[in-house]
């Protein structure tokens, strides 16, 4: 049986009790709320349903007992603006990234790690050092005060914020190193690193650069072992993947603990939140399949909006 669902909860628990002036009346046995076929919800209701409740248009069109077009006409007069809001009294540790659709444009996000909330958001066609500058720049002018930040490998970056608190995110660590060495490397100096890599989170500073030195020592040989090319004629490096692995390791070192340091307690040592919150993002986004760049931004928009419940819809006039 096709019940009726609930425009206030989406149940359909649902069931007809009677009717009103000829208009055939439903009660919802969830919520215990009573409507009407066809009652017509408020843009508020409709965006929440769109994009909080992930509902396609077609699933819009059956709850609302109007046809799909007008549910898109509705829609696409909505307008979903994200400004930036004001952050005097706010300090904490901020994750700094950008998620990707396509290779022509993405966004740029810095999120409070206690609050979850985006403090600065902005669309950009390109990761580069001066959009992240911006971003810093901005959130302290609205009166953040940035205890740290938290970043996922971009090295420029490293030498660009070098004035503040910076923990490389550990799981982007490990990442890049088995990107370097796989999952399964057949080396045993490539098997050794990898396992203390994956013991990292465990260690302190101290310990990992003692065992990390003993790798260092104990695999020289292997390291520093060079071939002749039978193409050229040559000399190179035998292992360049492994020197890679190692090179990343020493570059990111002097980041990968902060999060211990007593001055900075409570600091994550992932960004593993600001991927949480992308994720989320991006399965909203994936329900509503062939949208235009200017759909996603409202609905990217009204997502971080409804994270900080501030969420409000006007609709576009004289557009």
């Amino acid at each position: 049986m096709n019940r009726k669902k609930c425009p206030s909860c989406q149940s359909s628990l649902t069931k007809r009790n009677g009717t009103r002036n000829g208009v055939q009346l439903y009660k919802c046995y969830a919520c215990g709320r009573q409507f009407r076929a066809g009652e017509k919800m408020s843009d508020e209701q409709l965006w929440y349903l769109y994009q909080e409740r992930k509902q396609t248009i077609a699933e819009l069109a059956q709850i609302s007992g109007v046809s799909a077009s007008t549910i898109k006409r509705r829609l696409h007069v909505l307008r979903i603006e994200w400004t930036q809001p004001d952050l005097h009294g706010m300090s904490g540790y901020v994750h700094l990234d950008t998620t990707y659709w396509g290779r022509s444009w993405g966004v740029l996000v810095a999120l409070d790690d206690v609050t979850k909330r985006a403090l600065y958001i902005a669309y950009v066609s390109g990761e580069t050092n001066e959009a992240y500058a911006l971003a810093v720049c901005t959130i302290k002018n609205k009166g953040y005060e940035i205890k740290g930040l938290i970043l996922d490998g971009r090295k420029g970056l490293f030498l660009l914020f070098k004035d503040y608190k910076i923990q490389m995110c550990q799981f982007h660590m490990k990442q890049i190193i088995i990107r370097y060495l796989t999952k399964n490397p057949r080396i045993k100096a490539s098997a050794a690193l990898l396992i203390l890599i994956n013991e990292m989170p465990k260690l302190s500073k101290r310990k990992f650069e003692a065992a990390f030195l003993e790798w260092k020592e104990k695999y020289a040989d292997t390291i520093k072992k060079k071939s002749t090319s039978k193409v050229n004629g040559k000399i190179h490096y035998t292992h360049k993947r492994l020197r890679g692995a190692m090179r990343s390791i020493e570059f990111y070192l002097p980041y990968l603990f902060t999060y211990k340091q007593p001055e900075c307690l409570c600091m994550p040592n992932t960004n593993n939140k600001i991927e949480g919150i992308f994720t989320d993002l991006k399965k909203n986004l994936n329900i509503h399949s062939g949208l235009s760049e200017d759909n996603r931004k409202r609905i990217i928009n009204g997502f971080f909006l409804a994270l900080e419940g501030n969420l409000h819809i006007d609709k576009n006039r004289g557009q």
